[in-house]
């Protein structure tokens, strides 16, 4: 049974992939966080220190989920610790143990806002601390990758934003929204807002595990076909029996609102669900072109819809939940 190192797969994404890969994969999580669901498998530590990585001995592959990636992290420098120096630090640690395989969580954040349904040739034009941290983190391992390319494996796969049942990111705040009465459209709605499933990235990543080779491989992740705001508050609508307020308020009131949101943050110390970030974020196109990933010989195992339904169920009709919820965004 393959040995395998997941770092960072205490959260959202990781806990899933755990689940469905335990029993295929002799596995050992790496995180700075506990895993609510697979403490026997994992160990504290923290790949901003070298030390905490070194024992890699023994392993065949990484997979390193460890990100800095909400919108509100302070200070901006701990992007770069983590995405960066942290990347740099585990493939120290794998070139000593002689780990030859990584496979690496970057984002569609590496391409920019409101670009024309980039592949995975288009020029990176990152916007924020985050993107720039992700891309700089690929520019490393490509680095390593090219020191003995005819033995070495990376595969970089670049998902879109990612939602799912007890994630407490940016699509989850729009459900909520939606759900409770307080969704407000800011702009025509005509744009389009790529997504993933979780159940879906989990399974892509696994399906790359169990094709790994040497070689060099780039894959956005994105589930098709891509809905604008209008079609996804149409679906929420369906799956909840509501219905939506078809009022439209302008880009520049939306923005407007949340710079005072920003306001009150700065004032208060406190993190708000609203932020000019955010609404920027909302009102833009995010359609990624993911013919590659969906060419390889991957089916993803759900459709977009049937993931929306599932979270919707999941998160406001299904009265037995766990409690536990994770932050991606």
């Amino acid at each position: 049974m393959n040995k395998i190192l997941f770092i960072g797969a205490s959260g959202f994404v990781g806990t899933r992939l755990i689940d469905i890969c335990k029993n295929e994969f002799d596995i050992t999580n790496l995180d700075k966080q506990q895993s609510p669901f697979f403490p026997d498998l994992t160990t504290i530590g923290d790949i901003r220190n070298s030390d905490s990585i070194k024992n890699m001995y023994g392993k065949e592959t990484v997979v390193l989920l460890a990100a800095e990636h909400r919108d509100d992290v302070s200070p901006v420098s701990l992007y770069y610790e983590v995405n960066v120096l942290g990347t740099r630090n585990v493939l120290e640690a794998m070139d000593k143990a002689n780990v030859k395989n990584i496979i690496f969580t970057s984002s569609v954040a590496i391409y920019g806002l409101n670009k024309q349904n980039p592949d995975e040739q288009h020029p990176a034009d990152p916007f924020n601390h985050y993107g720039k941290s992700k891309w700089q983190a690929e520019e490393i391992l490509r680095e390593w990758y090219n020191k003995d390319p005819n033995n070495r494996s990376l595969t970089i796969i670049r998902p879109t934003v990612i939602f799912g049942e007890r994630n407490r990111g940016n699509v989850y705040n729009l459900l909520n929204q939606i759900a409770s009465n307080h969704f407000l459209m800011v702009g025509k709605g005509a744009n389009y807002k790529s997504m993933a499933y979780v159940g879906n990235v989990a399974a892509f990543i696994k399906y790359q595990l169990e094709n790994l080779k040497p070689g060099y491989r780039v894959y956005n992740y994105i589930d098709k076909p891509d809905m604008d705001m209008n079609d996804l508050v149409s679906v929420v609508e369906k799956s909840l029996n509501k219905k939506i307020p078809q009022t439209h308020f302008p880009y520049w009131l939306g923005m407007l609102g949340g710079y005072g949101f920003d306001m009150l943050s700065k004032i208060s110390g406190k993190k708000l669900p609203i932020s000019s970030v955010r609404i920027k974020k909302f009102c833009a196109t995010t359609k990624f072109d993911a013919t590659k990933a969906h060419n390889c010989g991957f089916k993803a195992p759900y459709t977009l819809e049937e993931g929306l339904q599932r979270t919707l169920h999941y998160e406001f009709i299904d009265k037995d939940k766990d409690g536990i919820t994770f932050r991606s965004e």
